[in-house]
């Protein structure tokens, strides 16, 4: 695999949610410590170039939104934009393209891409033929297999060296710095802890009810610490729906840049949040975590692996559904609210006592 840390100008393929790009940090700091002197472009998504800010491994951002990764059709008709793609990474002459796929994701239609666009090396994980679409071809990681493991597998079969498994996000100061006068701007005491609670995802079927969220926000600021409730724009009714069951919360929607937000991770006590951005984020700056984790995926595949946590889920034949709607009322999230207090404060009263990450069970199968 010598010609691959041969490469000088590579290409690493990422078209999901920002969470995913996150992930990706371990697998891109491999590449670009194994070939310093290699120049290293990401291919994201709208949502996941905001990632590339933390992620200083690479060294340039195409950003697009490709039709083989449109769920429901919304990209309209339009052979042409794709040919521009092909032509515009065919203008940047790549030598070498790292496609990064989840499990159920084929790498085979951009590697056709990367080779219409004249990339002469193509690899990626696949599970079905694609002829020769990829130079190099990975098979047989299981679905179960973390996320980043998945990425890293990849480049490791290519020669290059990790060091470092961990998520990583490299936080400006001037984020750090800014954090101050977001906490006073929605009342908070920017010297006094804190729990983030974030009630968004990206699909219906991952959030836990934002009724039960509130009652969950309204007990932690009565009984253990100021809660400060955040979520993006297109969120506002959701949270708005958290707030007439937690009416003196401290809430925050949008107005922030994403390395703003993750030092806000990295500023709070605690994070409660569903299987979301967030969950990432905590992971990659050492905040506890509380998860309220549908029954959409396998959490092997996404859950933290650096930091004190729970992850609660219950039980459900129909795990996992890798759905976005669910059609039977969430019954993998249907957790009392007070359960998610009771965590919340066990995990607090854990923190500094053990160097182990934690998992909690309900008699029955997994909360």
């Amino acid at each position: 695999m010598h010609e691959w840390l041969a490469a000088k100008h590579i290409l690493a393929v990422r078209l999901d949610n920002i969470g995913d790009v996150i992930m990706l940090g371990p697998a891109l700091r491999a590449v670009k410590e194994t070939s310093p002197y290699a120049r290293l472009t990401l291919l994201a998504s709208p949502g996941g170039a905001t990632a590339v800010p933390l992620l200083p491994w690479v060294d340039d951002v195409i950003t697009w939104r490709a039709v083989w990764q449109d769920v429901g059709g919304r990209i309209p008709f339009d052979p042409a934009r794709e040919r521009e793609l092909i032509d515009l990474l065919a203008e940047r002459k790549f030598d070498a393209a790292l496609i990064f796929t989840s499990f159920s994701q084929t790498p085979h239609t951009p590697g056709y891409a990367c080779y219409l666009a004249g990339i002469p090396l193509r690899a990626g994980e696949s599970k079905e033929f694609g002829g020769s679409t990829l130079t190099t071809e990975l098979r047989g990681a299981a679905d179960e297999l973390h996320q980043a493991e998945r990425n890293l597998r990849l480049v490791e079969h290519l020669g290059f060296v990790a060091r470092e498994r961990r998520l990583t996000v490299i936080i400006p100061d001037e984020a750090r710095q800014a954090v101050a006068s977001l906490l006073e701007r929605v009342g908070l005491d920017p010297a006094a802890p804190f729990i983030l609670l974030h009630p968004g995802a990206s699909a219906r079927a991952r959030r836990y009810p934002a009724e039960r969220f509130g009652v969950v926000a309204r007990h932690l600021a009565r009984r253990v610490l100021p809660v400060l409730v955040t979520g993006v724009e297109r969120e506002s009714a959701l949270i708005e729906e958290l707030r007439q069951h937690a009416p003196n919360i401290h809430c925050l929607i949008g107005g922030t840049t994403l390395d703003e937000y993750a030092a806000l991770v990295e500023r709070a006590a605690l994070v409660i949040c569903n299987d979301s951005l967030p969950m990432h984020l905590a992971d990659a700056v050492g905040t506890p975590a509380v998860i309220l984790f549908s029954g959409t995926d396998y959490e092997e595949q996404w859950y933290p692996r650096a930091i004190h946590y729970r992850l609660l889920r219950r039980h459900t034949a129909c795990h996992p559904c890798y759905l976005f709607e669910c059609p039977i009322g969430l019954p993998c999230l249907d957790i009392a609210p007070e359960k998610v207090v009771e965590e919340v404060e066990a995990l607090l009263s854990e923190i500094g006592k053990s160097d182990l990450t934690q998992a909690t069970f309900l008699p029955g199968g997994k909360l």
